[in-house]
């Protein structure tokens, strides 16, 4: 079983499925719902574990009734809790969620701005085969990567829109979101972007662009390793999972692309369902959808 450690934000979703999102200041109610952990880096420590990973989560909660919720779900989906701090007076992240027909998000999170952001204490964790980052907690992602680097282990870098340069410049692996890279390049060309990324960091760089796939940057040639297509009932957490199951598949051994192939089939079977976390598949699950499509 290979060892990935994540660092980032637990939360608790209140998930609401609607006919669409709604557009004006009025009472809506909605076709199904669920109360659900999220979170960028707690999804993919689940994510991991589902995938036959051990998956330990370094997060920052509050120590209050959200924060027990957090850690519930977290110990039952079987990721190691041991290294998630809680802090009194501080308050752990919820968010309400919306999903309209066609499977799309739309969120409000609610972050405690307090929580300490000391991060000195990472140091002292085991070593593990992989390590993923999230960018919701600088100073946890900066420490882990410097931990990975320190081991020459994967350091895979979750590229939202607040991505630093100094946590680029450590990381091994830096997957972006669409809306991340161009956050941070300022580009709306996804070559150009890439270009741009390769010359703040020496790691290897990808962007996931949802239904799209990923694209990567090949001999300075744009190469796109697209997503199997499948009926969206819920995009949630997709990207999470997609990061999960790609720092996993790096952990095992796998090469880039082989890593990117199989996270694109594991988001892609992810939205199939609606559920927050009930919609994450297990490998097994993973392998018949792959089977079932080559």
């Amino acid at each position: 079983m290979s060892k990935v450690l994540v660092t980032g934000v637990s939360v608790i979703d209140f998930i609401f499925k609607l006919e669409q999102m709604p557009q004006e200041p009025e009472k809506f109610r909605a076709e199904e719902a669920v109360i659900s952990g999220g979170g960028v880096a707690a999804n993919a420590a689940v994510a991991i574990s589902k995938l036959g990973g051990e998956a330990t989560l370094v997060s920052r909660i509050g120590k209050d009734d959200i924060g027990c919720m957090i850690k519930k779900q977290l110990i039952k989906e079987g990721v190691r809790t041991e290294n998630i701090e809680e802090y009194r007076n501080c308050r752990s992240s919820f968010s309400s969620v919306y999903i309209d027909s066609q499977g799309e998000r739309q969120i409000v999170n609610f972050r405690d701005r307090t929580l300490p952001d000391d991060a000195s204490w990472i140091r002292n964790i085991e070593e593990h085969k992989a390590y993923l980052v999230d960018t919701r907690w600088n100073a946890g992602a900066i420490e882990t990567l410097k931990i990975a680097k320190n081991f020459k282990r994967p350091g895979v870098l979750d590229a939202e829109d607040t991505v630093t340069a100094e946590a680029l410049k450590l990381a091994s692996h830096a997957a972006f979101s669409f809306h991340g890279l161009r956050h941070f390049t300022k580009q709306t060309d996804v070559k150009k972007a890439l270009s741009q990324v390769t010359k703040f960091t020496e790691a290897w760089v990808c962007v996931t662009d949802g239904e799209r796939g990923v694209y990567i940057l090949n001999n300075n040639e744009l190469k796109n390793i697209p997503a199997l297509q499948v009926e969206v009932e819920e995009t949630l957490g997709a990207g999470d999972v997609w990061h999960g199951a790609f720092a996993l598949s790096l952990a095992e051994g796998e090469k880039e692309l082989e890593a990117v192939k199989f996270a694109n089939s594991v988001a892609s079977l992810k939205c199939k369902k609606f559920g927050g976390r009930d919609s994450f598949p297990n490998r097994q699950q993973v392998q018949e959808f792959i089977r079932e499509h080559q």
